[in-house]
């Protein structure tokens, strides 16, 4: 029996750790030494050739993701708009897809959506800091080793849902060792252990909102991560007592609707922040009022890490704490909140007004088309009077 997230093919090997700098952590867990009833609680179907596939492979050199026929396929394919706007749904929602990579494009910065499996060493700790007090390269994963065992998480499979909720996740800031990156890789590997289908977007890349430039390749990744998915995991930083504008920007590039297509309209949505200080909720606050605004039905646990730069190793991955513990508490609740949500989301949303509209017009219409058909029936009324 072996867990299995939604991935892509050549990430999908579990190994042990050996060069920190370029290892890749797969969180596909063993569970040969767990005691029976865990075991049962992590039952997975999974198909036979999959599994054989996966536990034939034990180990996978640094070298060998980038000269896979995927990555290559990746790089010859990373400008081609056709393959990140989901015009393509198939393609698009296929776990063959070539945005299954451990690092976004070099380029253009589109794909890296399994950025959360590779384990680095943060780049500014020399080798001074490191022998003072940076920890030393992890050999095992606390979700692995710890949380796995006591995990609970739904048979999808048996589920109206039928399949892994999909969740794409957001955080806000580009620093490359940013502790809300850091924090959204954590919920992004709980995610995978709790069976969804993870999609880690890059921000970076993604120019300012401006009408002219939506057909930039990340607004089109990002627009169609947003269709493909059940539900969204936010986190921001809290800068200057709100979120950031790296964060802000990528909601700005969400319409909340074209035409009549709503594409956060009852997709699920859970936020966190990371604090540089004390513990704040400002930002938090921020992005269910976002979220609230985007008809999105928001998780009812969040997570503030205070003091964020004590909270992480030089790993990027937490160390045992409180905050840890609630990180944990708020994954596991909004992995089984979108599978039961995400099925009935067209019901749910299923308006008398926008039925009416429908009914009437043929169509929902845009905002812009509402003004305009109503100046048009102002300016017959007022004619008809004259």
């Amino acid at each position: 029996m072996i867990f299995r997230s939604s991935q892509h093919p050549d990430a999908a090997a579990p190994f042990h750790l050996t060069d920190h700098s370029t290892t890749i952590n797969h969180f596909v867990p063993s569970t040969l030494s767990m005691p029976p009833w865990a075991r049962h609680s992590l039952r997975v179907l999974v198909p036979l050739s999959i599994a054989s596939r996966i536990l034939s492979r034990s180990s996978v050199a640094p070298s060998s993701f980038p000269s896979s026929p995927s990555f290559r396929k990746m790089t010859s394919l990373s400008t081609d708009p056709k393959l990140w706007d989901g015009s393509d749904e198939t393609s698009f929602y296929s776990s063959d897809h070539p945005g299954y990579t451990l690092e976004s494009d070099s380029t253009t910065y589109v794909g890296g959506w399994h950025a959360h499996r590779k384990v680095w060493k943060e780049a500014h700790v020399s080798k001074g800091d490191a022998a003072d007090g940076a920890s030393s390269p992890p050999t095992l994963c606390w979700i692995k080793e710890e949380v796995m065992p006591m995990i609970t998480k739904f048979d999808y499979s048996t589920m109206p849902i039928g399949r892994p909720p999909r969740i794409l996740v957001l955080y806000g800031s580009l620093r490359p060792t940013s502790f809300s990156r850091k924090s959204a890789y954590e919920f992004a590997r709980l995610l995978d252990l709790l069976g969804c289908d993870v999609r880690v977007y890059n921000p970076k890349g993604l120019p300012v909102r401006d009408p002219d430039l939506e057909n930039e390749l990340k607004v089109l990744e990002l627009r169609a991560l947003t269709l493909w998915s059940d539900g969204h995991m936010w986190v921001s930083p809290e800068m200057h007592g709100t979120i950031t504008g790296t964060f802000k920007n990528q909601i700005d590039w969400i319409p909340l609707n074209t035409g009549s297509v709503r594409p956060t309209q009852g997709r699920t949505c859970c936020v966190a922040q990371v604090n540089g200080g004390s513990q704040s909720f400002n930002a938090v606050n921020a992005l269910r009022l976002l979220a609230r605004w985007m008809r999105m039905p928001c998780c009812t646990n969040q997570s503030s890490v205070a003091k964020a730069w004590k909270e992480f190793d030089d790993y990027g991955r937490m160390k045992p704490s409180d905050f840890r513990d609630r990180v944990v508490d708020v994954a596991e609740e909004f992995a089984k909140f979108t599978a039961v949500m995400a099925p009935y989301k067209d019901s749910l949303t299923d308006r008398y007004s926008e039925r009416k509209e429908t009914l009437e017009k043929g169509r929902l219409l845009t905002q812009a088309e509402k003004e305009a058909s109503n100046e048009k029936a102002k300016t017959i009324q007022e004619s008809r009077k004259g």
